[in-house]
């Protein structure tokens, strides 16, 4: 078992209460992590900074995705032992997380301003006007568990990128692939006051790092219910929150069935549905929705469980225990549904589950249920699909499967979510995109470029009896 330090701008420090990292799968101790607390997060605070031109910042970014690189497989298997992804979804998610500071790389080359026309308005005459970007200062990034790498790199290397110091409070659950990160953007070249990462619990650890002052902007991934809090908590600072989502699945009559129900299976099911862009709910056209049943159906049952560490296994554990519970005492819930497949645990998995004839207003329909279970349901017209599929305080993504161009473009228009994926599932993402939702999923987008813009201020620059 390791003993994870936590690093303070890049001091390590491994005295301290401790608590243990379980394998999902196994049940075992992987690790034991500190419990950071205000204490650690004041002397990351008072320490950390980046000062450095462009084109280092651009030189470390590319030394640490080909790091990443190297470490892929070490990496792979810290991601799949801690969170219980397949190793095919952990090498996935360590590769995004190269391409992420790859792409950071560019985006660091060309951030800029621009002129600002004071000559458009009279009171411009004999000015000369430009504004610049500049950094906050102070990023803290709070991570989830169920994708600990790719989302930690989403936050740090526009960050980075953008000139800013960072620091890392990564889950309770899945702190060691985040803890082995920061060591590897050492090893790139960062300067250590850079970067801190802080183990720990969200009330010791991430809620004085959300409170401090000298921390200018708040990247947060995570449960709705403390999301909706931080900006209280933030006071006068940026902010950026990715909260999750109940995310639809529209099946048209022009659609490809079959894509469709392979779509929502690979989208239902990844990482046991762990997902904030799960496919939670299909809504299918009449004239599709046996077929489509009994298709998504055998789909899910024909999913191997298993080690996550086993080449062959489609669909590892849920995170915990508790995880495991809850997913299981919501579908127990859902008076009058039926259960087509699925429908129980075998600990520590969740099997997959198809469900119809639930109720529109259960909460299994309108909240999040990060699990693997695919609700489905039947509709006649396009009104009824899109007033379904909006039917949630979340509007994350939204995923449209037709052969109709005007059709598509009437659901991208109406769906009232921050991405509208046609001919695919909800849960694809591009981590060049703006990624974001609207509603109760969060303020703000993800995505490099987009993130620089969230973690950087505009100062403008005024001249006065300057003709150019």
């Amino acid at each position: 078992m390791t003993d994870l330090p936590i690093y303070i701008a890049g001091k390590k420090v491994v005295d301290g209460e401790r608590f243990s990292i379980l394998n999902p799968y196994t049940g075992e101790a992987i690790a034991s992590a500190i419990k950071g607390d205000k204490s650690h997060i004041d002397r990351a605070a008072e320490d950390a900074k980046l000062n450095a031109p462009a084109f280092k910042r651009a030189d470390w970014l590319r030394a640490a995705s080909a790091l990443i690189g190297y470490h892929s497989e070490e990496l792979a298997r810290i991601l799949s032992s801690e969170v219980g992804k397949t190793i095919r979804e952990a090498r996935i998610e360590v590769d995004r997380a190269a391409r992420i500071f790859a792409l950071a790389i560019g985006e660091t080359e060309r951030l800029s301003g621009e002129q600002a026309p004071f000559g458009a308005q009279p009171n411009g005459q004999h000015r000369f006007g430009f504004f610049v970007r500049r950094p906050v200062g102070i990023v803290g990034a709070i991570t989830p568990f169920n994708v600990p790498l790719a989302l930690a790199a989403h936050k740090i290397a526009p960050a980075l990128g953008a000139g800013n110091a960072v620091i890392l409070k990564p889950a309770e659950q899945a702190p060691v692939a985040a803890v082995r990160l920061i060591e590897i953007l050492y090893e790139a070249g960062f300067p250590p006051e850079s970067l801190s990462v802080i183990t720990g619990f969200g009330p010791d650890a991430g809620l004085p790092l959300i409170q401090h002052e000298r921390v200018g902007f708040i990247s947060f991934t995570g449960s709705r219910e403390v999301g909706r809090q931080i900006p209280g908590w933030a006071g006068p600072k940026k902010v950026t929150l990715e909260l999750g989502g109940n995310c639809p699945l529209i099946v048209a009559p022009s659609a490809d069935v079959n894509a469709a129900a392979e779509a929502a299976c690979r989208g239902g099911f990844a990482q046991a549905g762990q997902l904030c862009i799960s496919v939670q709910r299909a809504i299918v056209h009449e004239s599709h929705y046996q077929k489509f049943v009994v298709s998504l159906s055998h789909k899910a049952e024909s999913l191997k469980l298993g080690d996550p560490l086993d080449e062959s296994t489609d669909m590892g554990p849920m995170i915990d225990s508790e995880a495991l519970d809850r997913v299981g005492a919501w579908i127990a819930d859902q008076v009058g549904a039926k259960i087509m497949t699925g429908g129980e645990a075998a600990p520590p998995f969740y099997r997959p589950t198809v469900l119809t004839d639930v109720p529109r207003d259960a909460k299994m329909s309108c909240s999040e249920l990060f699990g693997p279970a695919v609700i489905v349901y039947p509709y006649q017209t396009a009104d009824e699909a899109i007033e379904l599929a909006n039917g949630t305080p979340y509007g994350l993504q939204a995923g449209v499967f037709t052969q109709d161009l005007n059709e598509a473009f009437d659901f991208a228009n109406r769906l009232e979510f921050g991405g509208v994926m046609i001919n695919e599932a909800p849960t694809f993402r591009s981590d060049l995109m703006p990624y974001g939702g609207t509603k109760e999923s969060g303020l703000g987008r993800e995505g490099v470029r987009f993130a620089m813009q969230e973690m950087t201020e505009t100062k403008v620059v005024g001249f006065k009896n300057v003709e150019l």
